[in-house]
Formats: C-alpha cells, sequence, structure tokens
C-alpha cells in the first residue's frame, strides 16, 4: 500500500501535512496486522497552523448566535446516525469492539444523543448560569473561554468519546470555543471520517471553518509544548495517569485549564446479606462486568471487597470458576497489552495471588485471559498504593475483609475514584453496614452506586463521570451530562452597571426565552422587576 499520507482537517481545510515527522496505519486487534491507509505524524509547524487558525477564530465563534451552534450540533449528530454503517465498520476494525451490540447498538447512539444534549442546553441558556443582583447593579454569567480548546481523544470510545465526537468535543463546541482534537492513533480512519462529517456539518451551518480542526498524532514532546502554550484556554484528556499529569503540568506552567480523566480501580463492595439472596447471580455479574469490552472500560470493577467466612468463599470460587473457563479476550493494541502485563506484576509483586487466568492465550492479535486475583485486608492495608494499580484490561483484584469495620478501614484507603459500589441486600440487613462503609467511601467517589456493576455510564445532567484525584484532575467538574460538562469551558464574566441593551441577552431584564436566573437570591424564569 502507499504510503501516502491522508490530508488533516486544519485551518479549515484538507490539507496534506507541512511538516510530517513520519507516517503510521492503524492495526487490527485481532491479528495484529496494519489496516486502512497511512496517516500523518505532525511536526511543529502543523501543529502551528492549526494552532494560530483556531486563535484566528476564537473571538468569531464566541460572538456567535447560540441556534447557529447548535444547529451545527443537530447537523452532525444527523449525519453521524446517517452515516452508520460505515462508522461502525471502520470502528470495528481499528478497536475489534462488537459491532452490532457495543458500537451500534450502544456507543453511536449515545455519541449522536450527547451532541443532540449540547444543542438542547445551548438553546436553553441553563448552562450560563446567569445571576442578577439588582440592588448591587451586578450580573454575571459563564462566557465562552474565547481561546481553542485542545482535545485528546482515549483509545477505549472510538465514538462517544472520540476527540472530534465526543462529549468534551460537544462540551467545548457549546460553550462556543474552537476545537483543536488530537485523534487516538488506534482509531485514525474513525476519527477521519468523523472529522469529514464534522467539517462538512460545519460548512452547511456557516460557523468559521477553522473552528474544528484535527490532528491524527503528534510525539509526546511536541504536545506537552503544545499544551503549555498559553494561547490554548483548555484541554479535554482522557488517557493513562503519566500521560495525563505531564500534560497538566506543562499547562499549569502556563496557565491552561486542564480536564484530565486519569485513572480509576472503581472497587466494588460485597456486603454479607447481598452474597446469600444472590451470590451466584453476582458472581456472574462481577465476571461480565470485568471482561465486558475486553475490560477497557475507566469504569472497570478492578477492585472488589469480599466478606471472609463460607458465604464469600462461596462468591470467590464461583467467580473463579467464571474466569478459569473465559476465553482470551482481544486488547486495542500492543501498548495496552504491555501495560496489562506491567500491572498484574506489581500486583503480583505486591502479594496478591492469582486465583484464576482463563483459557491459554492462543492465535494472533493483542490477547489477554481473564484474570482474577486476591488478597487479605491486611495486606491490601499494608500496600494500597501498589494494590490500587490500575490494570486496563479483563483483570480484577478480590480484597477479603472481616466485617464492616474493616471494610471501612478499606474504604478509606482508597484514592480517589470515579466510582464506587455497595451491593446490599433487599431485606435491609446490610443497612447498618451500608452506612459505616459509605460514609468513609463517599469522599473517594465520584459516583456512588447502589447495587449494580460501575461500567455503565448513562449521559444524563444528573451524572458525574469524574471525581476526586487520580480519578481526574478536578473533582468539581463531570465529562458526561450536559449541561455540566460544558461548564469546564466556560468563564465567569461579570457585569457592573453596565446598560441593559449592552449586556448579554440572558442578562437583561427581559427573559423572553424563559432562562432560569438567580435574582436577587431566587431561582426564577421572570422579568426583572417580575419576579418576586
Amino acid at each position: 500500500m502507499s504510503l501516502a499520507a491522508e490530508p488533516l482537517l486544519i485551518a479549515g481545510q484538507w490539507l496534506p501535512a507541512r511538516e510530517s515527522l513520519g507516517v503510521f496505519r492503524a492495526r487490527d486487534p485481532g491479528t495484529g496486522d496494519e489496516i486502512g491507509p497511512s496517516f500523518p505524524v505532525c511536526g511543529p509547524a502543523d501543529v502551528e497552523t492549526a494552532l494560530s487558525a483556531a486563535v484566528a477564530v476564537a473571538d468569531e465563534l464566541a460572538a456567535a448566535a447560540p441556534e447557529k451552534i447548535a444547529t451545527f450540533l443537530d447537523v452532525y449528530a444527523d449525519a453521524i446516525d446517517a452515516d452508520a454503517d460505515t462508522l461502525v465498520a471502520l470502528a470495528h476494525a481499528e478497536t475489534a469492539l462488537p459491532a452490532p451490540t457495543r458500537l451500534r447498538g450502544n456507543e453511536l447512539p449515545r455519541t449522536s444523543g450527547q451532541l443532540r444534549q449540547a444543542a438542547r442546553a445551548v438553546r436553553g441558556y441553563g448552562w450560563t448560569q446567569p445571576v442578577i443582583d439588582t440592588s448591587a447593579g451586578l450580573r454575571a454569567h459563564l462566557a465562552p473561554l474565547s481561546k481553542p480548546v485542545l482535545i485528546f481523544g482515549p483509545n477505549n470510545f472510538p465514538f462517544a468519546f472520540n476527540a472530534i465526537a465526543g462529549s468534551d468535543f460537544a462540551s467545548a463546541i457549546a460553550a462556543r470555543n474552537p476545537v483543536i482534537a488530537k485523534a487516538h492513533p488506534s482509531h485514525p480512519a474513525t476519527s477521519q471520517r468523523l472529522a469529514q462529517l464534522a467539517h462538512a456539518a460545519l460548512v452547511k451551518t456557516g460557523l468559521p471553518a477553522a473552528a474544528v480542526q484535527m490532528l491524527y498524532h503528534f510525539d509526546n514532546a511536541l504536545g506537552l509544548a503544545l499544551a503549555g502554550d498559553a494561547r490554548l484556554g483548555a484541554i479535554g484528556f482522557t488517557g493513562s495517569r503519566s500521560g495525563g499529569l505531564a500534560l497538566k503540568a506543562a499547562a499549569d506552567r502556563a496557565g491552561v485549564l486542564c480536564y484530565a480523566e486519569l485513572s480509576s480501580v472503581n472497587p466494588v463492595f460485597l456486603l454479607p446479606g447481598a452474597l446469600v439472596e444472590r451470590g451466584q447471580a453476582l458472581a456472574q455479574e462481577f465476571f461480565a462486568s470485568c471482561t465486558l469490552g475486553s475490560g477497557q472500560f475507566c469504569t472497570n470493577p478492578g477492585i472488589a471487597i469480599v466478606p471472609a467466612g463460607t458465604v464469600g468463599d462461596a462468591f470467590v470460587s464461583a467467580a473463579s470458576a467464571h474466569f478459569a473457563a473465559a476465553a482470551p479476550s482481544v486488547v486495542f493494541s500492543q501498548g495496552v497489552l504491555d501495560h496489562l502485563r506491567q500491572g498484574l506484576s506489581v500486583l503480583r509483586d505486591a502479594g496478591a495471588q492469582v486465583l484464576a487466568s482463563g483459557n491459554a492465550v492462543e492465535g494472533p492479535g493483542y490477547r489477554h485471559a481473564p484474570t482474577l486475583l486476591c488478597v487479605d485486608a491486611a495486606a491490601f492495608l499494608a500496600n494500597p498504593r501498589a494494590l490500587q494499580t490500575e490494570v486496563f484490561g479483563p483483570v480484577s483484584l478480590l480484597v477479603r475483609a472481616s466485617g464492616a469495620d474493616e471494610m471501612a478501614r478499606l474504604a478509606r484507603g482508597f484514592e480517589g475514584n470515579l466510582t464506587g459500589t455497595l451491593y446490599r441486600a433487599a431485606d435491609g440487613s446490610d443497612d447498618a453496614a451500608w452506612t459505616v462503609i459509605a460514609a468513609a467511601l463517599r469522599p473517594r467517589v465520584g459516583r456512588l452506586i447502589a447495587s449494580k456493576m460501575p461500567t455503565g455510564v448513562t449521559v444524563s445532567p444528573a451524572m458525574n463521570h469524574g471525581g476526586p484525584f487520580p480519578s481526574t484532575g478536578h473533582p468539581g467538574f463531570t465529562s458526561v451530562g450536559m449541561p455540566a460538562a460544558i461548564r469546564r469551558f466556560a468563564a465567569l464574566h461579570s457585569y457592573d452597571g453596565v446598560p441593559d441593551a449592552l449586556l448579554p441577552p440572558e442578562l437583561r431584564d427581559r427573559n423572553p426565552g424563559g432562562v432560569p436566573r438567580l435574582i436577587d437570591g431566587g431561582w426564577t424564569t421572570a422579568d426583572v422587576g417580575a419576579a418576586s
């Protein structure tokens, strides 16, 4: 196949790389073979072109009518749905994720749905949180950064978190900021197709042509230099802890906001009453969640706390049987496989014992047997950092604990996580233990879950897909759920004594759009002066 590289979406056009430092191709995870066309590894000139172009249109996009932004998001969502056959085929080839169930049945509609939710939030103005203090003559709201947002897409969601289609993208555009999308090299052709649809929607809507750009790949040093450029307004990142922290450090030095989703082991506490009621079913549920998507979810249940004693033993035995009988899982890349093996070594060196390790790994590509390990609570509490190592893949660690008090001590030993789950008995017999453990766990997780595995993330205004460090870089924000996700890419603008006619629409006395506003301490949709 020719090594002629595909063009970049840059400065409002599809252009060849000006300074390609090489080319790369996607690989089929099932075989390890290279597939599809060649894509450029960008050099400094291409990055500078993209950044300069985004800066040049930032003010124009910030001044765009909200209806035009919302229309773009809707047109793009419709285009994604209409192109589902092509998108699903590309993503399946590049990720080996199941096409009918995961990609078409779940992730693609989630992606277009997120874009439409963002459009509704734009039309409703609610994300701007207007506040009016009539006695002080002050009015404030959230507004565009008027700077570009750089988005790094992860490997595990080719649609819903893609840098040019996912939640970060929708949020940044909804806040009227230009986006520079850095595609993940695991699925470049999928990202290219999404970028083609986004560009067409942009042109159709009449927004600035450079409002959306995409670079396929660049080296780490160039990424850090870009992250540390003060012309950026913010960064959205989903990926490894090491990569995210390096970007955040560079961004912090330049005063650039960095919203990074980094790592999470998502502890699951299985209380005794729940195991008595339905222990065998929970073992199957736990195994299914651990191996869903080959375990390549940021909400994968990486640690389960199981009570000592007979009822816990039965659960461990049943879960071990599921893992032992499992076929090898295909993971995204050689890099994922290498990190998985490294993480397992860390757990074993810290004292975790392998209970089950699936069937022998056979066949080409990137495969690993689902693996279950175990350690007692005393060993975990003695070495919590190593035993909380995130293993991105079909791997989980069981921790055996004696009673609610020891489970609470374990909960207090966890780093920040996206989620924490407690399974309780339906008859209320676990509720006293729940109260003790949940009080310890609540400050350490973004989302506290009752009696279901953490893998699913519902796209809802009430969702928090975030959490304390090191699950993310900031505990006050979510990357899923409109309008909250939009607020990451906004600045607080206050107006002091500005005449009504010169204010943004949602801060004027009249409120023809019925926007909820905090006027003199009370939320209302009324006009100023009519509010009580």
